[in-house]
């Protein structure tokens, strides 16, 4: 792989079905790269966003994206043709089990409890 070859156009769609980008990234990019990115792009507007690249989760074609590895390694699908643009989806983590914890206590207090999934 050469030249263009060597470049993947990706966007990111966020859970609520608008799109980050899409920008084009080298094969050698780290997908913890491509974290930072989604964060700094991220729209302020949106509630819950991610404060961390920590917090983000990256899928592509089901498997879900670990942050040492290279777009390369990942074996991105459509990789190979040229022009194709590569949509990874964008989940954010819920916060951590010290908020949780935190919360469950609150709400133990108030004797009431309200689960959303």
């Amino acid at each position: 792989m050469a030249g263009v070859q060597d470049q993947l156009e990706i966007k990111f769609r966020l859970t609520d079905g608008s799109d980050i980008g899409p920008k084009t990234f080298p094969a050698a990019t780290s997908v913890a790269t491509l974290k930072e990115s989604v964060l700094a792009q991220w729209p302020k507007e949106k509630e819950n966003g991610p404060r961390t690249v920590k917090d983000l989760k990256l899928i592509s074609a089901g498997k879900i994206l670990e942050n040492n590895r290279t777009l390369e390694e990942c074996q991105i699908p459509l990789y190979d043709i040229p022009g194709g643009l590569t949509t990874m989806h964008v989940v954010v983590q819920p916060p951590s089990e010290k908020a949780e914890k935190k919360a469950t206590n609150q709400a133990q207090q108030n004797k009431c409890v309200c689960v959303i999934l």
